[in-house]
């Protein structure tokens, strides 16, 4: 139970550590850094601590396999295999870059609370990608799903409200986060599997900081200090949401198994409204308190039989 238990809990603050993410940016904004400057700072230093992490813990497993010449040689040559693939990897990356400028500028146009509830349509994304390219037929919980969560983000994004315009630009780049981010989900599940968890998380944020900056060109190396606000932002945004979410999901979801997890995950969205809430002050209204619950309970739909049936931590 513990085991579990301590998976689940882990799972859960990944999630949490995503859902504070649009409240930050919404920080560097008001403080007058912009899009460009935001998304470059997170990619560069989570490329560093990524990179470092994985080089420091090289070493160390390098170090424990020393003695053996064999294991060496394997190693040497598991790596030349591999190499190959890497830049795929890379260019994987490029989805998460796009899920970052399309998110943030979302976040720039819209209020938080409505940023990440447009950013959640990636569950239903994903199920019509799943069917379109893997020709994955959606169950008939999973469509009865989908029917739940548009009227729950309908409700959550306070169209029914007359005192919420939303800013259609806004919206088109948060539903165009989502569905980069679905893509992300179907290429990095599927493509280098056979790497360390380490060295594929550390290549794909490298491919995403290499399309970032291609888009925006990193001028702000040339007129910031390092104690400058921006890269103690930057700092906050990389590791909470380049570092200890992949890490904490990567311990925690073998533990407790996929199901379980995409309920935990679906944390990311009352703590992101939450915070919108108590920390930005933005209006929340109760209906959208209601939609809120809906989409949450739309993502345990599908999940419920498969929790029931394999009797997770509840049943121990």
């Amino acid at each position: 139970m513990q085991y579990k238990f301590l998976g689940g809990f882990l799972v859960f603050l990944g999630a949490c550590s995503f859902g504070v993410l649009s409240s930050i940016v919404k920080t560097a904004y008001k403080a007058g850094y912009s899009l460009g400057e935001v998304t470059g700072v997170q990619c560069f230093l989570g490329m560093l601590m990524l990179w470092s992490i994985y080089f420091i813990v090289k070493k160390i497993h390098n170090r424990k396999s020393s003695t053996s010449v064999d294991t060496s040689m394997a190693t040497s040559t598991t790596i030349k295999k591999q190499s190959s693939k890497k830049w795929k990897v890379c260019a994987v990356g490029i989805f998460p870059g796009l899920v970052g400028i399309c998110y943030y500028q979302c976040v720039q146009l819209v209020p938080a609370s409505i940023a990440i509830i447009l950013l959640m349509q990636y569950l239903w994304i994903s199920v019509i990608i799943d069917f379109v390219i893997f020709k994955n037929k959606p169950s008939i919980i999973q469509l009865i799903a989908i029917i739940v969560i548009i009227v729950g983000s309908s409700l959550a994004a306070g169209i029914f409200n007359q005192d919420i315009s939303l800013n259609l630009t806004g919206c088109f780049f948060g539903f165009l986060a989502a569905l980069m981010y679905s893509l992300f989900i179907s290429t990095s599940s599927n493509i280098g599997n056979e790497l360390p968890k380490l060295e594929k998380s550390a290549l794909m944020i490298t491919g995403a900081c290499i399309i970032t900056f291609l888009i925006f060109p990193p001028l702000f190396f040339f007129k910031l200090n390092i104690s400058d606000k921006l890269y103690q932002l930057g700092f906050l945004l990389a590791l909470l949401g380049t570092v200890l979410p992949p890490f904490l999901f990567s311990v925690g979801i073998p533990r407790i198994g996929i199901s379980l997890s995409a309920i935990l995950s679906a944390a990311e969205l009352p703590v992101a409204v939450t915070c919108s809430y108590f920390y930005l002050q933005e209006s929340v209204y109760f209906n959208q308190w209601i939609g809120v619950g809906i989409i949450l309970l739309a993502i345990a739909l599908p999940n419920l039989k498969h929790i029931k049936k394999n009797r997770l931590i509840l049943n121990y």
